[in-house]
């Protein structure tokens, strides 16, 4: 495998060293490190990560996906994600990178695949399998555009919608196709967790919400957890409480934080975030700083 993988090894590695962690082709990220990793809370965007080596662990709720070296995890719907790296070292550093893929280039596809039909029942926003064989020379072309600049309005298009068709012939096909299909469930919910991590500071209405992406309250609230693992609620103050933790590391009045994120008690702020972060709001904030600042 490590053979088959070494010229993405190879690109993804220049690209870290020339470029860090965003090279600049839109939606196109690098991981590196030669340490594992405490807990990373992220919102994961429609997306494919692809680990060239170490290994890593994606929590969605209370499941757990497991992906390492030669394999990839698909992001279907925005979706907030505990993390970590589980296996990197100086030898062996972790090495990553991910790419946004773009529900209506699915979709697209959709149409000139006649047997890309939806399934019945929504899947869990994350999915973990090998990398298609398909997608090497592909993702080998992505990784080359940074360096051809010239080169990327036109064949950047080109190459992720070759990306998106491989996957659709891959193992990976059902969570695409929902995230493809307009209709289906989980793009239903996908435009639904699109908005709450848009509007993540308002109060929310889970009936208008069900009826913006027409489904029925009981309908969305079953769907909306088979895809995110979460209820809406629940979803949307993980949403407030990652954003908190961001603000808190350039702003100093804790409870100020709290109200800009939504909510409308500061000890009820204070207790959701020691829950999720493990120290209060003001505790943590210094433990970061302290943190970069060494």
């Amino acid at each position: 495998m490590t053979s088959i993988l070494e010229p993405l090894i190879t690109a993804t590695d220049a690209l870290w060293h020339r470029y860090g962690a965003e090279p600049p082709l839109d939606g196109l990220r690098i991981t590196r490190t030669d340490t594992p990793s405490g807990i990373i809370r992220a919102v994961y965007q429609p997306s494919l990560c692809v680990v060239l080596q170490g290994s890593k662990m994606s929590m969605l709720g209370n499941q757990a996906f497991h992906y390492t070296s030669g394999q990839c995890l698909l992001a279907s719907v925005n979706v907030p994600v505990t993390a970590r790296i589980t296996g990197a070292s100086a030898e062996t550093p972790y090495l990553a990178f991910s790419f946004a893929i773009d529900p209506v280039t699915v979709g697209d596809l959709l149409v000139e695949r006649a047997d890309a039909l939806p399934q019945v029942q929504p899947r869990a926003a994350l999915q973990t399998a090998d990398i298609p064989q398909t997608l090497l020379d592909p993702l080998t072309r992505l990784l080359a555009l940074p360096n051809h600049p010239e080169d990327m309005p036109v064949l950047a298009p080109l190459i992720q919608k070759e990306i998106a068709w491989r996957l659709l012939g891959s193992e990976l096909s059902e969570p695409l196709r929902h995230l493809g299909l307009k209709e289906s469930h989980t793009a239903r919910v996908g435009r639904a967790t699109a908005w709450i991590r848009e509007h993540y500071n308002q109060p929310l209405r889970v009936t208008d919400l069900a009826r913006m992406i027409n489904m029925s309250p009981a309908s969305f609230h079953r769907h909306f957890k088979a895809v995110t693992q979460a209820t809406p609620v629940q979803f949307q103050k993980q949403i407030r409480l990652q954003e908190a933790r961001r603000l808190l590391l350039t702003r100093e009045d804790v409870a100020a934080v709290g109200f800009s994120v939504g909510y409308e008690s500061a000890s009820q702020f204070s207790r959701d975030y020691r829950k999720l972060f493990g120290a209060p709001p003001g505790q943590d904030r210094d433990t970061m700083r302290a943190s970069l600042a060494s």
